[in-house]
């Protein structure tokens, strides 16, 4: 019961994705970002170790697509599953399994990967993955919560949405963004106005962080 996209940025090589859900707290088990690997959504009867697995298969020097196919060539009950992967060189692939909840559909492009399950059209995917693409020359987090709001307003899941969550990284070896709304009537719209007031600071605290003298 979930819809995401993982996706980079060609200009910065920032990775990130963006996700919500009608379940509570659903960043916390089902995105994972690393700088200079890759952004990993694991989804649909969620299994959050698979975030892991993926992302050390990207920075062992898997593509996505690979990691994907290693990871779906062994991992148990991997039928429920569904994944959307981006790759620090801009490398995506997405997997629903046989048994992915409900309606379930994945695409792909260059830099972005989108998913979901329990939809309440087959397009909602599509309709993220294409704001994404179109908005190339905005920063990383404006597109992906424009992609967020695109799938919202395409239909979304078949349950009202109560959670959702944004990971970005940068160069840093930490997520600079890791913003979450776990449970909320309008989750998508708090998580885009947490997004605009976190955005101006974000560099400052990378700057505390590592230079601390200087700030």
């Amino acid at each position: 019961m979930t819809f995401s996209l993982a996706g980079r940025c060609a200009r910065t090589g920032a990775v990130g994705a963006v996700i919500a859900s009608a379940s509570m707290a659903v960043a916390a088990r089902c995105v994972a970002v690393r700088a200079g690997v890759g952004a990993v959504c694991s989804q649909s009867t969620t299994d959050p170790r698979l975030r892991e697995v993926l992302l050390e298969a990207m920075a062992g020097g898997l593509a996505a697509a690979d990691a994907v196919a290693a990871v779906t060539g062994q991992a148990p009950d991997i039928a429920y599953r569904q994944l959307a992967v981006v790759d620090a060189a801009g490398g995506s692939a997405v997997y629903s399994g046989g048994l992915a909840l409900g309606e379930a559909a994945g695409v792909r492009a260059a830099e972005a990967a989108a998913a979901g399950n329990l939809l309440a059209g087959r397009d909602v995917p599509a309709a993220m993955l294409a704001i994404f693409t179109e908005r190339v020359g905005a920063s990383l987090g404006d597109r992906l919560i424009a992609a967020l709001e695109a799938g919202l307003a395409a239909g979304g899941e078949i349950s009202p949405v109560r959670s959702a969550g944004l990971l970005v990284a940068e160069s840093a070896p930490w997520p600079v963004t890791d913003l979450r709304v776990d449970w909320h009537d309008d989750p998508v719209g708090e998580l885009a106005g947490l997004w605009r007031r976190w955005q101006p600071q974000a560099d400052g605290y990378v700057q505390r962080a590592l230079h601390p003298s200087a700030t």
